[in-house]
């Protein structure tokens, strides 16, 4: 089980990230666009550096819905690979079996 305060503590930067999405993007695109003239480009490459960094969706771990594991995460089911092995293994995944040979 991870720490509560690192799970909250990404909770948090989703919670902002989701928030500041839409304006990110639009100051990218304006950044990014090539027909803008280079000062209103360069405006928008500061009024993005002036966001939050936890704001920024790349700041945001995969953790395990369970446990909070940051390491060894299934995006499929939002698990990491412990808690994904003791659900299948106690049939509660639908359609998985365990591997043996």
């Amino acid at each position: 089980m991870a720490k509560k305060s690192s799970i909250e503590k990404n909770q948090r930067r989703a919670k902002l990230a989701r928030q500041q999405a839409p304006r990110r993007q639009r100051l990218k695109a304006l950044a990014l666009d090539r027909s803008l003239a280079p000062e209103e480009r360069f405006a928008a490459q500061l009024k993005l550096a002036m966001l939050p960094r936890n704001g920024s969706a790349t700041r945001v771990r995969n953790r395990c819905a369970l446990t909070g594991r940051p390491r060894g995460f299934y995006r499929k089911f939002r698990l990491s690979r412990i808690a994904l092995r003791e659900l299948a293994s106690s049939g509660q995944i639908p359609g998985m079996l365990k591997s043996s040979w």
